[in-house]
This record gives structure tokens, C-alpha cells and sequence, in this order.
């Protein structure tokens, strides 16, 4: 008792905390420089920023959405290439991600401790700093990836703004401006951005109900954050217009009815974003994980372990949304936000020619993390789930330290660094590969 409580006290400490947060930025950092830069999509978006950071063209588009359809803006190209052009080496590009997203999961961490107060914080911050798919996705250069920094300051914003969730820890008006950035931030990185339309329709007709005296100021703060990070969108549609700048995007609206049989898919890949999800990060199929399994034999009962708490964690969210009771009092607002987003998310593929798959609505991490937190919360006073949760943060931990030495001998940036190092010298991106046929940037 006196051995755990001397580490409850460092951890408390100025120093504990910021040992403990070096530790844990060091960690992501270098697991995101070990992930798999030779798939297609990690290639392509670190393209992106090389060219820029080579030929100094504006890069008035950004992720490709399918061939010749790319979305629009230039903070892609600018986030990935000018750490490339400022530090002259191959990893600046994973340091800048790396601040931001781990700025965004302590952010939502510290928030979280806030409504969950007597939820442990080693769990809090140790989940979600590790969980897969915070540390497999927005380590590593993609897309996506830049997703999750727009995402907190979104829905931090809008969970302020609505009186039944909020707090009243952020200002206001700080809340509606953080909105307005987070939105147009994704916009320019992936196109699941029109899902949070509703949330800011939502948040402006329910202040225009509860204080409509403050409505022209939340607006005025709101587009100022849509400025701040959409500006970067201008160039692209004043040098080709507003239709042939939309980078073919539009095609992307279409009314796909096959997807109205993927519900219980949906809702299954909403859950595991929250959940230690760990088979699609070891391979493409079974294949591929039994022989990942077998090379490293070490991992083996760990992984196991993960996977079966990770099968385990969206099964319980599913069936606590008929809880009723809780020691939480805004835990039916929290879990109707959970269940209205969820309805949200299979609503949109029924418009989308895209198939359900998890990344595409990543953004709405933020809030499956905080239902996932409730759920759980009533037993974080339980010594048998303390110890459970334990099991699964360093079971889910080993795996991920094996994950890491996998993609650093086979697929990292470390396979071909230097011939990143020697397309920055030449100023020839053409040398670590091409882009996508028919790319407008």
C-alpha cells in the first residue's frame, strides 16, 4: 500500500507528471517513426508534403479521395512538407504529427478526468495515449491521422456548448471558435467532415433557444475558427474556381442503398475505435496474422490476451446502452449522444459511394472514447477491473512494442530513409516514388 501510494504521489508531483508525459510523447514518436510507411496511403500522403518540401508549389489539394477526385486545401501538403523544408531530415514530418495529436489526447484526457473524477488517471491517460487505434493511426503520416487534432477541439467545443454535458471549464466562446477550426481542419484532410454539420446545426438552434442574445457572437466566433483553418482552402478555389477546385469531391455524394444492410457492421467498427482492436493492424487477412504470430512467438499470449478484452469491450458498450441507472447524472446524455452518432454515421452511407469502413469516421473518436469511459466507469472502483485493465494496457502495450520491431525491419521510414534524404538534396520527389495517376497535386 505505501509502494502505491508513493507512485500515486510522484505521479501527482510537477516532476512525475512530466517524466510521465516524456515517456509517453517519446513512446508514440517512436512507434509512429517504426509504422508502415511502404502501404499505399502512408506513401502517398508523405508525397504530398515531399513535393512541396522539394519543388515549393503551392499544394492547392490534398489527400486523393479515389483516382483523379482530391480533396481540396493545402494543410496537408503544408503540414507534412514544411517540417521537411524547416528541419532538412525524413522524420520532422512524424515529430509535427506527433505534437499535435499527443497536444489532442492530453486535451481529451485531462477532460475526461475532469467529468470522471474518480476514474484512475493511469487508466485514463493510459488508454488513450496506447489504445490502437490512437496509437496506430495518428502516429504515423496519413491522412487520417491529422483527423484526430481537428476532432478534440470539435467536439470539446460542442460538448461545452450543450447545457446538459457541459462543465463550464472552457469559455464559451473559446468553445464555439475551437468548433469552427476543428471543422474546417478535417475538412482538408478526409471528406467525413460534412458529418459534423448536424452537430453545428444542433448547437446553433439550441442557443438560439436557450440565450439568443449571444447567438450573433457564438456565430462571429465560430466562422472566425473557420477562417483561422480554412483559409488555406482560398488559394485552391481562387486560382481553379469553386467547381473544378472542389477536386471532383462532389461525385462523392451518391445515394447508395447497399449499405442499408451494413448496420450491425457499422456499430461494430464505431465500438472497436474505443476497443483494443487488434487483428486489422497486424494484417489484411488471417493469413497474414498467424504468420506475424508465429515469427514473433513472444507476442503471441499477449496479443491473444488484447483480442479477447478488445472482443469483449464493444460487446459490454453495446448492451449498457439499456442501462439506465448510473452514478453519472449526464449519463443519458452522454449515451444518447453516443447512440444519435452512431445513427448519424449509418445515415451518411446510405449517400456515399464508400463502404463502411472503420477510418472513414474516425473523427468521431472523441465521442465513442467518451461513452466507452462511462460505461466503464462505475467499476474503476473495483479491484478485479483495475487488475483486468491492467492486464489489457500491458498485454496491448507488448503487442504493439512487437508491432513496432515488425514494421521497422519490413516497412518503415527507416527502409528507405535515405533516399528521402537524398530526394530533399536534389530537390527530386520523383526518387521515393510517384503520385496517384491523374493527381491534381
Amino acid at each position: 500500500m505505501k509502494k502505491s501510494s508513493n507512485q500515486t504521489a510522484f505521479l501527482d508531483s510537477p516532476r512525475g507528471i512530466v517524466i510521465a508525459l516524456g515517456l509517453l510523447f517519446l513512446f508514440r514518436l517512436g512507434f509512429g517513426l517504426c509504422s508502415n510507411i511502404s502501404g499505399d496511403d502512408p506513401r502517398q500522403t508523405y508525397l504530398i508534403g515531399l513535393k512541396y518540401a522539394c519543388t515549393g508549389s503551392w499544394p492547392y489539394f490534398g489527400p486523393d479521395v479515389v483516382e483523379g477526385m482530391q480533396v481540396p486545401g493545402a494543410l496537408e501538403g503544408l503540414i507534412v512538407g514544411l517540417p521537411l523544408r524547416i528541419l532538412s531530415i525524413p522524420e520532422a514530418s512524424y515529430l509535427l504529427l506527433n505534437l499535435l495529436s499527443f497536444g489532442a489526447l492530453c486535451l481529451l484526457a485531462w477532460y475526461f478526468s475532469k467529468r470522471l473524477p474518480k476514474c484512475p488517471k493511469w487508466l485514463l491517460w493510459g488508454w488513450l495515449m496506447t489504445s490502437p487505434w490512437t496509437l496506430d493511426f495518428s502516429t504515423n503520416i496519413l491522412n487520417v491521422s491529422y483527423v484526430l487534432f481537428g476532432s478534440v477541439l470539435f467536439f470539446l467545443g460542442f460538448f461545452e456548448t450543450i447545457p446538459n454535458l457541459s462543465l463550464k471549464i472552457i469559455s464559451p466562446r473559446l468553445c464555439f471558435f475551437m468548433m469552427g477550426f476543428g471543422w474546417l481542419w478535417i475538412a482538408q484532410f478526409h471528406l467525413s467532415y460534412v458529418l459534423l454539420g448536424p452537430f453545428v446545426l444542433f448547437t446553433f438552434i439550441l442557443k438560439a433557444k436557450t440565450r439568443p442574445s449571444t447567438l450573433p457572437a457564438s456565430l462571429a466566433l465560430f466562422l472566425l475558427g473557420c477562417l483561422a483553418s480554412g483559409s488555406f482552402l482560398f488559394p485552391t478555389y481562387l486560382q481553379y474556381g469553386f467547381h473544378q477546385g472542389s477536386g471532383g469531391t462532389q461525385e462523392a455524394l451518391s445515394f447508395n442503398p447497399s449499405n442499408l444492410l451494413e448496420v450491425f457492421t457499422i456499430l461494430a467498427r464505431y465500438f472497436s475505435l474505443a476497443s483494443c482492436e487488434i487483428p486489422r493492424f497486424i494484417g489484411a487477412h488471417t493469413d497474414e496474422r498467424l504468420a506475424f504470430l508465429k515469427e514473433y512467438i513472444w507476442v503471441g499470449p499477449f496479443a491473444i490476451a488484447a483480442f479477447i478484452l478488445g472482443i469483449l469491450q464493444p460487446v459490454i458498450m453495446l448492451f449498457s446502452g439499456l442501462r439506465k441507472k448510473h452514478p453519472q447524472k449526464d449519463w443519458t446524455s452522454v449515451k444518447t449522444l453516443a447512440w444519435t452518432t452512431f445513427l448519424l454515421i449509418y445515415l451518411s452511407f446510405l449517400f456515399t459511394f464508400k463502404t463502411p469502413a472503420s477510418h472513414t469516421y474516425y473523427l468521431t473518436l472523441p465521442v465513442v472514447m467518451f461513452y466507452a469511459f462511462y460505461v466503464f466507469s462505475p467499476w474503476t472502483s473495483k479491484n478485479w477491473f483495475l487488475a483486468t485493465a491492467k492486464v489489457l494496457l500491458v498485454c496491448n502495450l507488448v503487442f504493439h512494442v512487437g508491432l513496432a520491431f515488425d514494421n521497422f525491419q519490413k516497412k518503415s521510414l527507416y527502409k528507405e530513409r535515405d533516399l528521402i534524404v537524398r530526394a530533399m538534396q536534389e530537390k527530386n520527389y520523383h526518387l521515393m516514388g510517384e503520385r496517384r495517376t491523374n493527381a491534381l497535386y
